[in-house]
């Protein structure tokens, strides 16, 4: 017989859509915990308190009762808390990460991809756990990632997650907090290739959509999918990843749903290039984020840095920087020399 779930004092730092749909999970969980989602602008905590709904984000699904809403100091916020949850997109994780590298209670972040380096620095951008080891060492850390919509998951619909740590205490405290009837959440420590698996596929859906933008059929889409699990396994690996993990939830699976489920924003952006719209014109339809947008020359960077090939992802930075068509883009992928399948190493 399953153990009984303690209740949690749970913050979640975002309002986005992906925060607040975790945080509305959360405040409906059996254990009855105590769930606080924390948004930096004031105006739409306010209008989130009088409409009990997240308009922008998620408009039509009511946020629960109990879920508290709050701004202001997230340092004071995060006070007394058993877990902390960071919602926020990459490009705000740092800032975060060193606010809150002095709380003592296990802490896992929600996004997906790669640091932007600066222009003029050289290097590439870092995964969020690299980030977390510059600026907050000492952190009980890790991700929580896998296939999910959030759209999904605030309506209470099945999905799978992975609770992704080198500490066991946060893997354990993830899994108590979130695991119920609608969501099931695995343990899994190969951090590195859960980060690798959530933002690779990002840049690998935004191939796909353009695939399907073209009308070119199911076949290819299927062999971009496959080609493409075989360019993150390849990353992964040489980033010091186990190779099984591409084959769960945050490799094979996050890949699949992101690159043919219709809620994909990485997979919309292909479509609205292949009906040949513009990059910025493409972004500024999504009205959310398209991390696939921003990870996918830094991907690329690493692969390069480390001898990976990654022809895929190389397609996807000619096409988001303007060097290739979206037809010319197919055609250059269609064009290389075939390699023995599987492959080694």
């Amino acid at each position: 017989m399953q153990q009984a779930q303690a209740a949690m004092k749970i913050v979640v730092f975002g309002a986005g859509a992906w925060g607040t749909a975790l945080a509305m999970n959360a405040a409906r969980h059996p254990a009855g915990h105590a769930v606080t989602l924390w948004a930096r602008n004031a105006q739409q905590v306010a209008d989130m308190q009088a409409r009990r709904e997240n308009l922008r984000y998620l408009p039509g699904v009511p946020l629960p009762e109990n879920l508290a809403l709050a701004q202001g100091d997230a340092l004071q916020c995060a006070r007394d808390a058993d877990l902390l949850i960071v919602a926020t997109p990459m490009a705000a994780l740092r800032s975060f990460l060193a606010l809150l590298r002095d709380c003592p209670v296990p802490l896992a972040w929600l996004c997906k991809g790669f640091e932007a380096a600066a222009a003029d620095s050289g290097s590439f951008g870092l995964l969020a756990h690299e980030i977390c080891a510059q600026v907050a060492p000492d952190l009980k850390a890790g991700a929580l990632s896998g296939p999910s919509f959030a759209q999904e998951v605030a309506q209470g619909k099945p999905t799978a997650l992975v609770a992704a740590s080198a500490h066991a205490s946060v893997r354990h405290t993830l899994v108590q907090a979130f695991h119920g009837p609608s969501l099931r959440v695995y343990a899994n420590d190969d951090l590195v290739g859960v980060e690798i698996g959530g933002a690779v596929k990002n840049v690998l859906a935004i191939a796909v959509g353009l695939c399907d933008g073209l009308q070119l059929g199911l076949n290819a889409r299927a062999a971009l999918i496959t080609r493409g699990l075989a360019e993150m396994t390849r990353l992964g690996l040489a980033l010091g990843a186990r190779s099984e993990t591409f084959l769960g939830l945050a490799g094979v699976g996050d890949l699949v749903l992101t690159s043919t489920g219709d809620l994909s924003r990485n997979r919309r952006v292909g479509l609205l290039l292949a009906q040949g719209q513009s990059l910025p014109q493409a972004v500024a339809s999504l009205g959310h984020v398209a991390e696939g947008v921003y990870s996918a020359h830094t991907a690329v960077q690493r692969a390069r840095s480390l001898g990976v090939e990654m022809p895929i992802a190389e397609t996807v930075v000619s096409l988001l920087e303007g060097r290739l068509h979206a037809a010319a883009a197919v055609a250059l992928l269609m064009e290389r020399e075939p390699r023995a399948e599987p492959e080694r190493g």
